[in-house]
């Protein structure tokens, strides 16, 4: 690794034996558009790792930088009743992390993880390693096994004119 990140994050790597290229950018990462702006890539080559709360239970969903997940359709994807976007505290406890710098894995605890089909448009994407100034890039289909995410089709769909 070529710079520090977050100590759950660095645990993570060291169980999972990968030796990544962490990038730090002092200006931030912490939104999508701001990511792609350091890094120099395009948006939707960033990786957002959200939670949700799908009948009170935690899910993560992996969506790339340009899009937004519809949430009627991880609802039905996840069968659910209710499916509401998490408040910083339930990140927090289900991550470890703060919005901003989650992770695709290595998360405090395991939830279920959708990854959304458009991660795989691009050879090379960037997720957060822990903190809201520190990323990583690796191949999407590495990024969605090393997450134990399945694939699914949860971006918003918008219809133009």
């Amino acid at each position: 690794m070529t710079t520090s990140t977050h100590p759950l994050f660095a645990e993570a790597l060291a169980e999972l034996g990968l030796d990544l290229t962490v990038r730090s950018f002092p200006e931030g990462t912490r939104t999508a558009a701001d990511a792609a702006a350091a890094i120099g890539c395009e948006l939707s080559q960033i990786v957002k790792s959200l939670i949700f709360a799908a009948d009170g239970v935690p899910v993560l969903v992996l969506m790339d930088g340009a899009s937004r997940v519809d949430v009627e359709a991880v609802r039905r994807e996840l069968g659910a009743g209710k499916v509401t976007r998490a408040d910083a505290a339930l990140v927090r406890e289900t991550t470890g992390y703060a919005i901003g710098g989650v992770p695709p894995f290595g998360h405090r605890t395991r939830t279920r993880v959708l990854a959304d089909r458009s991660l795989l448009a691009h050879e090379e994407i960037w997720a957060a390693a822990g903190t809201p100034t520190t990323v990583f890039p690796m191949a999407p289909d590495e990024l969605i096994a090393y997450a134990g995410a399945e694939l699914a089709d949860v971006r918003e769909h918008t219809t133009e004119g």
